[in-house]
């Protein structure tokens, strides 16, 4: 015999009584809390940023008579042109640009095909040899720096944009261990259908694999621009002519040159060198933190 369960009409009635309960006021007094520590966080962020933009607009007798003004009076525009004619700026500018195009595409190129033989092909020591290339982001560039130059004398690098490019391009740990992520959370179904078509590795890679992760790929390329354009530590060991100077290194030449006696041009070429960059950064931080956030790297 069948049994058939019913449900008491007066503990429905309770349930469907039952009073809803109201947000108290402190969940709203937490969230505006919140906001406020956001807000002076943030803006402790970016007040050292506006102060080298308004002091880039200050004259010289203000900034001695006056350190702790915070408006020009008057705005001296003619200090970016001053900047821009005491150093080979548009020279510095094209190292830095073309640096890192070609930084950006090689290391785009590599480390797909490196992330996609970790995350699809299984061959042994896979796992080992993984963990063993990640690792080598953990050894700081100072403590291998005198090998590295020793093996760019050798090959005819040192003062030259070889040294910046090629080790970049043949060495991220981090872009691999990212593409990885991606390239992990597609289907395998995708690749086995075109498996099942005649594709080879090759073809899936460039037509299935990669045409599947461009915004992350794009993230990425803005991750690697923003390293490669604010290099610094390497360009000052292996170049030692001004015509091959990337822009951090010029303002590094340009600060020792004026940093006791003209701070608004200091800051003015400061504010010059990170305009590429800081557009680049405006247009995809979204991808960035969404890419992020997909990879698996961006917490619950």
């Amino acid at each position: 015999m069948a049994t058939t369960l019913i449900q008491d009409p007066p503990v429905r009635q309770r349930a469907a009584a039952a009073p809803v309960r109201r947000r108290s006021g402190n969940g709203t007094a937490s969230r505006v809390l919140l906001h406020v520590l956001l807000g002076v966080g943030g803006f402790l962020m970016v007040a050292p940023f506006l102060w080298m933009l308004l002091t880039s607009f200050k004259s010289l007798p203000q900034i001695i008579t006056d350190p702790l003004g915070l408006f020009p009076a008057p705005w001296n525009f003619a200090n970016y042109a001053d900047a821009w004619n005491a150093a080979p700026f548009g020279l510095a500018y094209w190292n830095s640009i073309y640096i890192c195009v070609l930084t950006v595409a090689g290391t785009i190129l590599t480390a797909s095909m490196a992330a996609y033989a970790f995350a699809r092909i299984e061959f042994r020591g896979s796992k080992f040899l993984f963990v063993l290339f990640l690792a080598t982001q953990m050894v700081p560039q100072q403590v291998t720096i005198v090998p590295l130059y020793m093996v760019f004398s050798a090959l005819g690098w040192v003062d030259t944009h070889l040294a910046l490019i090629i080790p970049a391009v043949l060495c991220n740990p981090f872009a691999v261990f990212l593409v990885r992520q991606f390239i992990r959370s597609l289907p395998v179904e995708l690749e086995e259908a075109a498996r099942l078509d005649g594709a080879g590795r090759w073809r899936i890679l460039f037509s299935i694999v990669l045409p599947n992760i461009k915004p992350g790929l794009a993230a990425l390329s803005i991750v690697v621009a923003l390293g490669a354009w604010n290099n610094f530590f390497l360009p000052l060991i292996v170049l030692n002519s001004e015509d091959q100077f990337t822009v951090p290194l010029l303002l590094s030449q340009f600060t020792g040159q004026y940093g006791g006696i003209n701070y608004s041009l200091v800051m003015a070429a400061s504010a010059i060198s990170i305009v590429p960059m800081l557009i680049a950064f405006l247009i995809g931080n979204r991808k960035i933190l969404n890419s992020m956030a997909m990879s698996g790297m961006g917490g619950s």
